[in-house]
């Protein structure tokens, strides 16, 4: 989705009602701090301001977390997905907020039924009568992008029907502009978020909501899931109805199952728990570890139970992948820790993870020892894989190592099938059923077909690059002949320098309008101008009273900003 870069957004109308309303929830919610440290006064009319101070709360009890949430929920839709999706990257927010996102609730009155046939009319250029024989009003589900209905089609399957929400593409890009003017002040303001680069933050973000908002993806995203698992009878997969099925309107099959997480129905319909545990476990290292695509949100609310204990899932919307380098490198991982290997298990979290300077090696060889005497002299079946694997991540996060989106998505997958898994069957030992798959990819490895496909891959990219290597070389000589060759420098550090320049410019202007204020309000005085009250002209009067109100207002702001 593109995103239109915003200036001065207190001069942009479209942008204005949405910035004061941002502005208020903030103030409301104690984070008056962060918008004096973005000096947002620069860009807003102090009308703005005053208005949306008047609705500050102080909410001292909370922490910083909790209110940030509360933020993002009042905010609607593009923030409430921000926080989703932050809450999935450690790498940028620390362990109390990665812990408090996913609490977000995402539920909104429904948008009316005639808005609901006026977008399958408008998507599927047909009437819902023409495509469906039933179409039930009351919706079964309505969040902030979208609902979902159910139906049947003309030829009397049942079908569930997801409807995006009517002009939620405009409100988010509306948002995500917002969003991009306040990180470049982030970036600008606030020390040390000119590394962690938010402006980047929010292009990655709106690209995810433009795939999010492509109810065809999320389809395709079902279909490739499917074939990963068309001779797995262990599993099932709606199907899609692609006649039915746009960019903005998506039909599935309507599962009529149980969810995994009602324990008493899953005993009435005598469905075996155990064996429920179990497969859920074992699909989902099938997912991650054998295709590399899994299901990234597998809560129980998106996992049904079908008769013969068959598993199914729903909700294709967030999906993860993990290429087979990180893959070998993740059992690597668990297999030096399995066997106690602290040394081993060190190199391979450096491996997995990102670091832009050296860690110091022998802190963290230490940390891991430590962390292994805490988790691995114990049975492995009482060893809990998804708090081993936060634990280990948040030391990784110690040392500044940085922790790849996927790997945390596919971490907090194994979580929350194992929080599942457990409260279904409590003596479920999950490193019991991870080991194979783990040593089936350490083998996979030294294979020789494995090998002999690696090596002639190494050799076709080296000579692509050997014989690529002159043509460039001519390239470069070429344009330096010519005069084209260009070096580009860029400037860091030079903003806030910029921003008290702008402030001092400001203020002589301002100055120099009171000063004028002030000299032409003194002759008309002088002059006697009528109309007059008290013997003193009017006009003259009001001059001073306007000048003496700007000249607080300009004290006020310089012993605001700490500098006289």
């Amino acid at each position: 989705m593109a995103i239109l870069k915003i200036g001065s957004v207190g001069r942009t109308y479209r942008h204005m009602q949405r910035y004061r309303q941002i502005l208020t929830v903030l103030l409301k919610y104690g984070f008056g701090d962060m918008v004096d440290a973005l000096k947002i006064e620069q860009y807003l009319e102090i009308g703005l301001q005053l208005f949306s101070r008047k609705h500050r709360e102080k909410i001292e009890t909370l922490s910083r977390a909790v209110r940030v949430r509360m933020v993002l929920e009042e905010l609607g839709p593009t923030f409430i997905k921000m926080g989703q999706i932050l809450s999935t990257r450690p790498d940028l927010l620390p362990v109390e907020f990665i812990q408090e996102l996913p609490k977000l609730q995402d539920e909104v009155p429904p948008f009316p039924f005639p808005e609901v046939e006026a977008v399958v009319k408008e998507e599927l250029q047909k009437s819902i009568d023409q495509v469906f024989s039933s179409f039930e009003k009351q919706p079964l589900a309505a969040a902030s992008i979208g609902q979902v209905h159910q139906a049947r089609t003309l030829d009397g399957k049942n079908v569930v029907v997801k409807i995006q929400r009517p002009g939620i593409r405009r409100i988010i890009k509306v948002d995500l502009e917002i969003m991009m003017h306040l990180a470049g002040l982030m970036e600008r303001h606030l020390e040390g978020w000119d590394i962690q680069r938010p402006t980047r933050v929010v292009e990655e973000f709106a690209h995810t909501l433009e795939r999010e908002l492509d109810y065809t993806l999320e389809a395709a995203y079902m279909e490739r899931f499917a074939r990963q698992f068309e001779d797995e009878h262990a599993v099932y997969v709606p199907q899609v109805y692609r006649e039915a099925t746009t960019s903005r309107v998506l039909t599935m099959e309507h599962i009529d199952g149980v969810k995994a997480s009602d324990i008493d129905r899953l005993e009435k319909e005598g469905l075996d728990r155990i064996k429920i545990a179990k497969k859920g476990l074992v699909l989902i290292m099938k997912q991650i570890f054998e295709h590399g695509f899994f299901h990234a949100d597998p809560h129980p609310g998106n996992i049904f139970v079908l008769p013969d204990n068959v598993i199914c899932y729903i909700d294709f919307g967030m999906m993860g992948r993990l290429e087979l380098e990180a893959r070998e490198r993740f059992a690597d991982l668990i297999m030096s820790i399995v066997h106690r290997d602290e040394r081993e298990a060190a190199k391979a979290l450096l491996r997995l993870t990102l670091s832009e300077e050296g860690p110091d090696y022998p802190a963290l060889q230490r940390d891991t020892a430590e962390f292994m005497d805490q988790h691995c002299y114990r049975p492995l079946k009482d060893v809990e894989l998804g708090p081993l694997l936060h634990q280990l991540l948040e030391m990784a996060k110690r040392h500044r190592l940085g922790i790849p989106p996927d790997l945390f998505l596919m971490i907090k997958a194994l979580s929350t099938v194992e929080g599942l898994g457990r409260a279904l069957d409590p003596d479920l030992d999950v490193i019991e059923q991870a080991a194979p798959f783990m040593k089936r990819i350490q083998l996979n490895r030294i294979h020789p077909r494995r090998i002999t496909k690696d090596m002639a891959n190494s050799g076709t990219d080296l000579f692509h690059l050997l014989k690529d290597i002159p043509g460039e070389v001519r390239t470069i000589l070429k344009l330096a002949r010519q005069g084209k060759v260009k070096m580009e420098f860029e400037h860091r550090g030079l903003e806030p320098m910029i921003a008290a320049n702008d402030r001092i410019s400001n203020r002589l202007s301002f100055s120099v309008v009171l000063a004028s204020l002030v000299i032409g309000s003194g002759l008309i005085v002088l002059s006697g101008i009528p109309p007059k009250w008290h013997e003193i002209p009017v006009i003259g009067l009001i001059g001073f009273l306007v000048a003496g109100a700007m000249g607080f207002w300009l004290l006020i702001s310089i012993m605001r900003s700490g500098r006289m």
